[in-house]
């Protein structure tokens, strides 16, 4: 630290460091928990009851829905997807973090593989891809950094704007 209490440049960067690692870390555990189809997990992933309830306190908008608010309305969300995918796999790209005191931003393009049910019993179910890119907002908590809103929007891909051609 410096005379006038202010963390010294090596000592700053070494923290603003280990917190970019730490929010890309919860990051990941979000994602890894929907691939594992672990609801519980999800909703850890997200701010608990000391900073959200039912009706307020975090946000979510997936691609193609309403927006979102409160626990409630957001981990009934993740279960209906998590009730209506068979699989489902991430692959993040584009993936850029900013820390700013106690609130962090993520961005990064979800390339996502599912697939949904099969016609006969013990077959895969057919694969589909998309692209989504996703602003993830944390904030720092006693218990770590927390999903405080997720807003994801669909990418059009160069088959989508064929007809306008």
């Amino acid at each position: 630290m410096t005379g006038d209490g202010r963390l010294s440049g090596g000592t700053a960067g070494r923290a603003r460091e280990a917190d970019l690692e730490a929010v890309l870390a919860a990051n990941r555990a979000l994602y890894e928990a929907l691939e594992r189809g672990d609801l519980e997990a999800v909703e850890d992933a997200w701010l608990g009851a000391a900073d959200a309830d039912d009706k307020g306190g975090v946000v979510c908008v997936h691609p193609g829905w309403p927006v979102l608010r409160g626990r409630a309305q957001v981990t009934r969300s993740y279960m209906l997807i998590m009730m209506n995918t068979e699989y489902i796999q991430f692959f993040l790209t584009d993936v850029e973090a900013e820390v700013h005191g106690d609130v962090a931003l993520v961005t990064c393009t979800e390339n996502i593989l599912s697939g949904g049910e099969s016609e006969e019993e013990g077959e895969l179910g057919p694969l589909v891809g998309g692209k989504v890119v996703s602003t993830n907002l944390f904030r720092r908590t006693p218990a770590g950094w927390k999903l405080w809103s997720h807003h994801g929007s669909p990418v059009l891909t160069s088959g989508d704007d064929d007809e306008e051609s």
